[in-house]
């Protein structure tokens, strides 16, 4: 089998998703309009912003895949074809389909797009991935439930020209590729038109029919009662073992996740990936990255076998806060920000940015936009300037290290 380094696919929520996914290395981006994504929670893309997306991925030789990978109703099927076309106009590269309706709907409105068929689809097997492709799909997003080897089996006994792609960080779903009815049944909310609730990660008890009101635990093993909570998948230390599989595209989840975290574990994959596919030696400092982010505990996925779940609690590990956002930096390394979170003069800091190793600093002194000297800038969105060791990027992070994980 032919090994080659696989496509790094980012997700980009909104605007500045977009940016940061772009600056830190994508080679292509997954986001949606406001209608037929499944991040309906996600900021997206107006109709008019579409374009304009497209277009400043593009000048930077990025890629544009679409969802549209909804279950839609029929009243929702009729405004398929308006939005399909526009998105054609827009010089989309592909689309993400989930329903068989959309994708043949796609081919007729939105023939300059690749159609690559969504983990909503959970393909499993190579019968159904060949199927697809003899449809006309020219990618399969793989179910998150294979494991390597039916990954290779798929890859061996399929169309050469058919790509494959697999999740290779981020959320998973306690249901079967996300088709979970939970968030319908509970909260209203459909899961499979974009507005899940993640009711798997409540705290449950059990209650007897005939004692209401008397809540008794439910316990695994003495951990705890999260019994739905599952892990995210991190493969940022596998990537040798996904290429050798013959994956095509690896893709980062998170659409409605910060721009910080898009840029991050962007950043850490396109360092770790290309080492990986150059035969050299893993630089740590970009590993370490995606302990960086907010994160439930890791895992390696179904990629070895059962990922396992995770009892005690729902809550997220966050141990770094960003302070601040690099708009601009002059051959000096005078830096003017944008502020996230408050910090003061004399606090410990870490600044990385795009392909930018992390490096720490004392913050010193400030200046606001008035010249004026500044000790703690406190309102959000404030701009200030900044005078760092040596000149770094626009978008690289100012952060800091503290527990936000709750107790």
């Amino acid at each position: 089998m032919e090994r080659k380094k696989p496509e790094l696919l980012s997700p980009a929520g909104d605007w500045e998703k977009l940016q940061m996914a772009v600056a830190y290395g994508a080679d292509a981006v997954y986001l949606a309009g406001t209608a037929f994504g499944m991040r309906s929670f996600a900021g997206n893309f107006t109709d008019e912003e579409l374009p304009r997306a497209v277009g400043y991925a593009h000048e930077h030789g990025v890629k544009v895949h679409i969802t549209v990978n909804t279950m839609p109703r029929s009243n929702e099927v009729e405004q398929l074809p308006a939005h399909l076309e526009r998105l054609n106009d827009a010089g989309v590269d592909a689309l993400i389909v989930a329903d068989l309706g959309a994708f043949t709907l796609a081919g007729k409105y939105a023939p300059r797009c690749q159609r690559h068929i969504s983990t909503q689809q959970s393909v499993a097997n190579y019968a159904t991935a060949s199927a697809w492709y003899d449809l006309g799909a020219s990618r399969v997003v793989l179910a998150r439930e294979l494991s390597l080897e039916e990954i290779r089996t798929i890859r061996a006994k399929t169309p050469k020209e058919l790509e494959i792609e697999t999740f290779c960080h981020g959320a998973m779903c306690v249901s079967y590729s996300g088709r979970c009815l939970l968030s319908n049944y509970m909260t209203g909310r459909d899961a499979n038109r974009g507005q899940c609730a993640q009711p798997c990660r409540y705290q449950y008890a059990l209650m007897e029919e005939k004692r209401p009101g008397e809540y008794f635990p439910v316990f695994e093993d003495e951990k705890g009662t999260y019994i739905m909570n599952s892990r995210d998948m991190c493969m940022i230390d596998h990537l040798d073992d996904l290429m050798d599989a013959g994956v095509d595209c690896l893709k980062i989840e998170g659409r409605a996740k910060s721009g910080y975290y898009a840029a991050i574990v962007t950043g850490a994959y396109r360092h770790v990936l290309d080492d990986v596919a150059a035969g050299r030696p893993v630089d740590p400092v970009w590993r370490d990255e995606v302990e960086h982010v907010s994160h439930r505990h890791y895992s390696t996925g179904f990629f070895y076998g059962e990922p396992g779940q995770y009892y005690d609690n729902a809550r997220y590990i966050r141990d770094w806060q960003i302070c601040a956002v690099v708009t601009d930096c002059d051959a000096s390394g005078l830096a003017t920000l944008s502020l996230r979170n408050k910090f003061a003069a004399g606090d410990a800091l870490e600044v990385v940015g795009p392909d930018t190793r992390p490096f720490t600093i004392t913050a010193p002194m400030m200046t606001d936009s008035d010249g004026l000297p500044l000790q703690e800038p406190k309102t959000p969105q404030m701009v200030f300037t900044m005078q760092l060791p040596h000149p770094v990027p626009p978008l690289s992070f100012l952060r800091h290290a503290v527990d936000l994980g709750g107790k």
